[in-house]
């Protein structure tokens, strides 16, 4: 079950930080700001100045103007450089506050310290009339260069303006990576413009299913959305000012239902239509494999590197029915001419050939690994059924980030409560389970631990329509995959003191993280009768 609340007062703001700094002292007193508070931006730290500002001065009104005797002080300071690029370091005395880092990207780092330092109501709409900072001397930097967070927008489109909301909340807890799920069988996001059918009918699905996988009951509502090049343009920014990166997936050669409802030509039976996919769950069709597919897709991706600038980009690749392959002369054609032991081999070669591509565009290639199947070596590994395939990716030489669905898959229910609201069915997933997530290598093995990126929390949406049940199956579970993967100790009980306090802030921000709040009836009746976990359902 999630951490309950404490009968005890939370702890004071500063031994309640999530995720736990690498080093922290006390010190006497505190750093009060008021009118009259001023910053001193050295050169370099002009975006976390700006950051913070834009964070404090709506709420408090304070403008926190340059100065050059500002006691305030932020600076880049290359003596920093052990800390990495997103360590920092903080000192909190009555006589002011000093920020440093080797890199801005840890000044970023530091400004969200910071804001949990800060007296809770600070990050509400009414602030405390007092905001002071406790004394504190912290030296910080993560254990992990890849903390991340997906959310799926294929299956339930949700605007950019909370996608907004959802990179302050990732950025608040030093995550730095929100994968955006942007296509799959029930819905194409992604901007195309040299196909725009893509959105103008992949974008839109006529129904959704009530209940679970392979239900034969649908709400009849329509359901749509596609993003603009203008919006996402500006997504990725917003979160680049906040330290976080965008990274892209447009997933091959399956999961892709919308693109050939908008593009039959792109299948295994070009002259069939097909809607866009109304159902969960694993879809039969798959892309076809003439140069014309791999042109488009090249096309895609050509695009979509040009409107995210992250070094990576996800092409999916996982849970791809060979069915049609199998049964297609010109698959089967395609496998013979390319020298391949038979059609089942085509996935291996189509994520060579869009991996490729991507490696050719200067970016990093990741792919979802299900099984044992191996992926191209240019491919960063995302393995989500078991640990144990990506250690066996880490031997063939892949770098890995863990994305295992027993720890990390928000979808699954926080409770098993009467309360409880609509969730992916399967086995419950506390706060506990989560921080339980293990980075380390086999015993034996501990070189593989140099290819460990990182994880990520997921969150398919099949069964979540509104921001409120994304924040409520999001937090507190997110906490605690943000702790593990910023400070690799496992200390569950210091964590839990930590949280009942850090409760208070997303109390503060509006996060649901206790009960879901009323809101209109949900239109899926879910089955709770757990069943073997399959990605395909969620993503």
């Amino acid at each position: 079950m999630d951490v309950p609340h404490r009968t005890t007062p939370p702890p004071r703001p500063e031994l309640a930080l999530v995720p736990r700094p690498s080093s922290l002292s006390s010190r006497p007193g505190g750093f009060r700001l008021d009118a009259t508070t001023r910053l001193r931006v050295a050169p370099g730290a002009e975006g976390a100045a700006d950051l913070l500002r834009t964070y404090l001065t709506p709420t408090t009104g304070l403008r926190l103007e340059h100065a050059e005797d500002g006691a305030f002080v932020l600076a880049v300071d290359p003596t920093l450089a052990g800390l990495g690029e997103e360590g920092y370091g903080l000192t909190v005395t009555p006589g002011g506050v000093l920020l440093r880092a080797a890199h801005p990207t840890g000044l970023l780092r530091g400004v969200q310290t910071i804001r949990q330092l800060l007296p809770y109501d600070a990050l509400s709409a009414r602030p405390a009339q007092v905001l002071a900072l406790p004394g504190v001397e912290i030296t910080d930097a993560p254990a992990h260069p890849w903390r991340g967070m997906l959310l799926d927008v294929a299956r339930h489109f949700q605007p950019v303006s909370y996608l907004r909301r959802f990179v302050d909340l990732l950025a608040l807890h030093k995550l730095n990576v929100l994968h955006l799920h942007l296509t799959d069988d029930q819905g194409w996001r992604m901007p195309v413009s040299a196909y725009p059918r893509l959105t103008e009918i992949g974008g839109r699905r006529t129904q959704s299913p009530i209940g679970p996988a392979g239900s034969d009951r649908f709400d009849g509502r329509p359901h749509g959305g596609a993003y603009t090049r203008a919006e996402l343009a500006g997504l990725v920014a917003y979160a680049g000012a906040r330290g976080v990166t965008v990274v892209p997936e447009v997933g091959v050669p399956g999961h892709v239902r919308a693109a050939l409802a908008a593009h039959p030509e792109l299948g295994n039976h070009p002259g069939t239509r097909l809607d866009v996919w109304t159902r969960w769950g694993v879809c039969p069709n798959v892309l076809g494999v003439g140069d014309h597919v791999l042109d488009f897709f090249r096309t895609v991706l050509d695009e979509v590197t040009d409107l995210f600038p992250a070094p990576y980009i996800h092409i999916g690749g996982d849970e791809v029915p060979t069915q049609e392959w199998e049964a297609s002369p010109a698959a089967l054609a395609r496998a013979a001419q390319e020298g391949l032991s038979g059609p089942r081999e085509l996935h291996g070669w189509f994520m060579a050939q869009m991996a490729d591509h991507v490696v050719r565009a200067g970016r990093r290639p990741v792919a979802w690994a299900e099984d044992g199947a191996t992926l191209p070596l240019t491919c960063t590994v995302m393995s989500w059924r078991t640990p144990q395939h990506a250690w066996a990716a880490a031997r063939r030489g892949h770098d890995v980030i863990h994305a295992d669905h027993r720890s990390t898959y928000f979808d699954y229910a926080r409770g098993s409560g009467r309360l409880e609201p609509p969730a992916q069915p399967g086995h419950v997933l506390d706060v506990r389970t989560v921080y339980g997530v293990d980075l380390l290598p086999p015993a034996d093995e501990p070189p593989l631990a140099a290819r460990v990126l990182g994880t990520q929390g997921q969150l398919w949406t099949e069964f979540v329509r509104t921001p409120e049940h994304i924040e409520y199956l999001t937090y507190p579970r997110l906490c605690a995959l943000a702790e593990r993967a910023w400070d690799s100790t496992d200390d569950w009980r210091d964590f839990r003191t930590r949280l009942d306090g850090h409760r208070a802030r997303l109390t503060a921000l509006g996060v649901p993280h206790d009960v879901l709040p009323p809101h209109p009836a949900h239109p899926h009746d879910l089955s709770r009768a757990p069943r073997e976990r399959t990605k395909g359902t969620v993503g």
